[in-house]
């Protein structure tokens, strides 16, 4: 009787323990936080911005098999505000109020994020911001992980000037007509001006989101080049890349007549392009998928694995580019600065992010700068290849660092590289 009991309450004590074991297990699972991927899935801006989604998931995936965050696991909260500029402002707020994402990850252009700053000013909210912008702007609430005019915009002006990059003489600034080309554009004409190029020497071009008829302008390119050795700036950004890169090629404007050299091109956007034609023409990033390193190497395969696992449009030809290593990037610097900050406070990580380090796919550590919110990022100049990969042609020894005030626009010596509450513009 007495060893019926013992058994009973062994029985009990045993399955009373695995019972514990699973609750906790349970509730180890049930422990998430919410993030916000901010995107256009849909209208021009999709060619780009939909694989930065992707790129998203795929990091947060590899983090929640590894234990998440602080024990966390990461649930995105995925939008699509539709290449629409007030709905990223809308899809913003919804983030930050109903879904209260702990971070967002998201924005390409520079009117989607000037839609949003705000938002995130005003609610306290945390966004990372993927992308090559014009600067002129720094904010408590946003980490810019993309590149300032520094690490992009001038070194790729600097290159074509040079004998190396063919020495030109007169300019095409050839953009899409927003705040980022435009601010970019003025950035580029002082400096142009600070090199003694006159005026007459500088055409400046804008065409409107999703144009798609370029004979008249790459005609008039043909023209101006007449004047002597040109080169064309493209701010164009969106799927206005295609119809404009296949005019290039329909005109026969071959870099070695008229380099284009692209700050809103990569791999993604030449995907359904003829490259053939468009051989040496350039592009300036902080990242080229051609480049070889241990890190890129590993970034790529994993990449590969999942959209193939995922079955996503051009998985049998998987491409990384420049914007995806910057989403990659900004997502891991926030997961070491939560378990740096031991919370997801939004003061105490804003805090913690400053400084993050990570080996990033470009083969160089990128840092975090504690006081202006921008990478530290290196600069490559790729020429466009026929299979169209790019070759590095010109690259800087290592990491620059963001100037987020241009030298070239009047006053901003006076300005603060630290952010202090509302955004500085």
């Amino acid at each position: 009787m007495q060893r019926r009991h013992l058994l009973k309450a062994l029985t009990f004590t045993v399955s009373a323990a695995l019972m514990g074991t699973a609750a906790q297990e349970t509730l180890a699972q049930a422990k998430t936080v919410k993030v916000g991927v901010l995107h256009s899935l849909s209208g021009t801006m999709a060619i780009s911005e939909t694989v930065l989604k992707d790129v998203a998931l795929m990091a947060f995936d590899e983090i929640n098999a590894k234990g998440g965050v602080m024990g966390y696991k990461i649930e995105p909260v995925v939008v699509d505000p539709a290449s629409n500029w007030p709905l990223f402002a809308e899809k913003a707020r919804q983030l930050l109020t109903q879904d209260k994402v702990a971070a967002t990850f998201g924005c390409w252009t520079s009117v989607s994020r000037k839609s949003v700053l705000p938002v995130y000013e005003e609610l306290n909210g945390l966004l990372f911001y993927p992308v090559q912008y014009e600067g002129e702007e720094l904010s408590k609430n946003v980490f810019y992980t993309g590149a300032a005019p520094n690490q992009q915009a001038i070194p790729a002006v600097e290159y074509l000037m040079s004998k190396e990059g063919g020495a030109a003489k007169r300019w095409v600034l050839l953009g899409t007509d927003y705040v980022y080309p435009r601010t970019t554009n003025k950035i580029l004409r002082s400096f142009l001006h600070s090199k003694g190029v006159d005026d007459k020497d500088i055409d400046e071009v804008y065409t409107p989101f999703g144009h798609s008829d370029y004979q008249t302008i790459v005609g008039n390119i043909k023209k101006f080049a007449a004047g002597g050795k040109t080169a064309v700036v493209s701010t164009i950004n969106g799927d206005s890349n295609v119809p404009f890169y296949k005019e290039l090629g329909n005109q026969g404007l071959k870099a070695t007549d008229v380099p284009v050299v692209a700050f809103s091109v990569g791999e993604e956007e030449l995907r359904g392009v003829d490259t053939k034609p468009l051989v040496g023409h350039l592009a300036a990033w902080n990242y080229f998928m051609s480049v070889k390193n241990p890190e890129n190497d590993a970034f790529k395969a994993k990449w590969a694995a999942y959209a193939k696992a995922k079955k996503l449009p051009g998985a049998d030809k998987p491409l990384t580019n420049d914007p995806m290593e910057a989403t990659y990037i900004g997502i891991y610097m926030w997961k070491q600065a939560v378990e740096k900050a031991k919370t997801f406070d939004i003061d105490k990580v804003i805090a913690a992010v400053g400084g993050q380090t990570f080996k990033a796919p470009s083969g160089f550590t990128a840092m975090m700068d504690p006081k202006n919110h921008h990478l530290h990022k290196p600069v490559f100049i790729g020429e466009v290849m026929a299979n169209g990969q790019f070759n590095v042609v010109w690259k800087t020894k290592g990491p620059v660092k963001a100037q987020p005030w241009s030298p070239f626009i009047p006053g901003n010596d006076k300005k603060k590289d630290e952010p202090d509450g509302k955004s500085a513009t």
